[in-house]
């Protein structure tokens, strides 16, 4: 257990100190990254524990990015101007959005395998030309000049050094949580679920409720990476809710690792940065590498890339003597 864990601590705690080796932009840079790690684990939570392959997880991303800068700025009637309180109600917004969308798509008849995934697809659609049209949360332009998060000694998440031990600091809290819920009797029963639904349901379990509830966790992880977005840039768009952003994030989980956290992870971080170094080197034909590599990848890797290196054993009551 203990050599297992080797490769996820190292990575903490290569990512901790990358302050003392990078400058301010590229601390700004991988701060983004991180986002965008915490967007993946959200992903793969419900893909690798429930077989849940969502192609509009930017749904709960970008209510969370609306929410955050809704608030932030003022523009919910009632409610104080805050950018932390705001960042609350963006978690608070992706996990309704999750916990909506799972009982629209899991109660009654249920929906299943590729018909989820197509589904999802046409929400992502919807949502995005929804808030292209909605002139209240700034239509097509988004919203702009979202206030950072403050913090202590005057400073505030736009300030580099700051911004990233914030946002490495919520990377770390939401990988714990999922973990915790992965290795807890709950995540047992999703893996239950992800392997053979019927049976589960032939023990008792309701499990339209118990898909509705990892989607609700999934959605608030989501948000939280939305919030962080809207105040690490300062702005969000109609693009941080779509069908762009939806696929971009299944590609970083499913290079990583779709069924490991921390491969998921670092998939994000990895791919979103090849994106930017190939788009300098080789211009619009970054798209084209990037989709090779993901078909290889997914032929050639069913776990991904780095699923067998951050996979950690089972908890200790599901091991046999």
């Amino acid at each position: 257990m203990t050599l297992r864990l080797i490769p996820t601590l190292a990575v903490w705690v290569v990512l901790a100190a990358l302050p003392t080796v990078l400058g301010l932009w590229e601390l700004a840079m991988f701060g983004q990254l991180l986002i965008y790690g915490i967007a993946a684990i959200s992903l793969a939570f419900i893909w690798g524990q429930g077989g849940l392959v969502s192609f509009g997880q930017a749904l709960f991303f970008g209510a969370g990015a609306y929410a955050m800068s809704l608030t932030a700025k003022g523009m919910l009637p009632g409610i104080p101007e805050s950018p932390w309180l705001g960042l609350f109600f963006a978690i608070v917004a992706g996990a309704v959005f999750g916990a909506l969308t799972g009982v629209a798509l899991f109660f009654g008849k249920g929906l299943r395998t590729a018909y989820f995934g197509i589904i999802t697809i046409a929400a992502a659609v919807i949502a995005e030309r929804v808030t292209t049209n909605w002139r209240y949360i700034g239509g097509f332009n988004g919203l702009l000049d979202v206030p950072p998060l403050p913090l202590p000694g005057g400073l505030d998440s736009a300030d580099p050094l700051a911004g990233y031990l914030l946002v490495l600091g919520f990377a770390l809290l939401a990988f714990l949580f999922l973990l915790a819920v992965e290795r807890s009797p709950f995540g047992t029963v999703l893996r239950g679920i992800r392997c053979d639904e019927r049976r589960i349901m032939s023990l008792g379990y309701f499990v339209p409720l118990w898909k509705v509830m990892a989607l609700a966790l999934s959605g608030g992880v989501a948000g939280l990476a939305g919030g962080l977005f809207a105040a690490q840039f300062a702005f969000v768009s109609p693009a941080v809710i779509g069908l762009a952003l939806s696929t971009e994030i299944l590609i970083w989980a499913a290079v990583g690792g779709k069924a490991v956290l921390m491969a998921a992870f670092i998939g994000a971080i990895f791919v979103k940065y090849m994106e930017g170094y190939l788009s300098e080197t080789i211009g619009n034909y970054w798209l084209l590498v990037t989709g090779i590599a993901f078909i290889a990848v997914v032929v050639l890797f069913p776990e991904g890339l780095l699923g067998r290196v951050f996979k950690l054993p089972p908890p200790a009551r599901l091991r046999r003597d």
